[in-house]
């Protein structure tokens, strides 16, 4: 029991020790002045006024909500089809096929986004946000599969054997075997994969144009030329719409 408490509260104070200093940008973003002092001499919303006033910081919010769900949507289905089929194999074909799903995990997101900086060029996806959005795809990807991967082991072989005796096509006994017990991993995978693409800037800096600037790459060509609370209230909301989301789909995934 001791062993158990010693754990917890070595992994609180681990957690802590990580998590507060980003937790700082909170206090910064109500800040009356024109720079960043901790703790505000003077508590104001003056900078909450300005980012939701400037149209170019809410179009960049909005491109990257946008590109997030069209890449957690692409990610889910591909990501279950992946992990199924991967179910159903053995021996070293499925090592090799997992190990390349896995892949963007392992190799540097800078070298992924020079390739498919040139690979959008030739397509004419560049400054787009499907062309954001596919790209999205590969680091969201690995993600949906090992979360569904889990999932999968829960399910029993026998139950789908016996629903394809009773006559069910495939088709059925997929959304009435396989589907309900792998919910809880698919709402996982699309969590992480929803955070994973909001707050992706590697990638988006190389991809994203005037026409598809996400937040985070709004962030970086700010602070490059100023330092005002106004980063800190953008950094404030990605961390809100995070938990929130990350709650959201935990929640949804533990009432299935």
């Amino acid at each position: 029991m001791r062993t158990r408490w010693a754990a917890h509260i070595f992994g609180s104070a681990v957690l802590a020790f990580l998590m507060l200093p980003i937790l700082a940008v909170v206090p910064a973003s109500f800040n009356h002045q024109t720079f960043i002092r901790l703790p505000p001499e003077t508590w104001s919303l003056r900078w909450y006024g300005r980012f939701f006033a400037d149209r170019e910081w809410l179009t960049s919010l909005w491109t990257s909500f946008e590109v997030a769900v069209i890449s957690t949507l692409l990610s889910v289905a591909l990501g279950t089809a992946a992990a199924i089929g991967l179910a159903r194999l053995g021996g070293r074909l499925r090592a090799l096929l997992t190990g390349l799903v896995l892949a963007p995990m392992i190799v540097p997101v800078i070298v992924t986004a020079v390739a498919l900086y040139y690979l959008g060029r030739y397509w004419g996806l560049t400054g787009t946000v499907l062309g954001l959005s596919i790209a999205h795809v590969l680091t969201c990807l690995p993600f949906v599969v090992l979360n569904v991967g889990v999932s999968l082991r829960a399910l029993d072989p026998n139950w789908l054997r016996a629903a394809e005796g009773l006559g069910a096509s495939p088709a059925r006994v997929f959304f009435t075997v396989t589907l309900p017990t792998i919910l809880p991993g698919l709402f996982g995978g699309a969590a992480f994969s929803f955070i994973s693409s909001f707050d992706e800037v590697t990638m988006s800096i190389f991809l994203a144009g005037i026409t598809a600037k996400t937040l985070p790459v709004k962030m970086w060509e700010t602070v490059r030329l100023e330092f005002t609370p106004v980063l800190s209230v953008a950094s404030t909301l990605l961390i809100v719409l995070t938990i929130a989301t990350f709650a959201a789909f935990r929640v949804a995934g533990r009432r299935t």
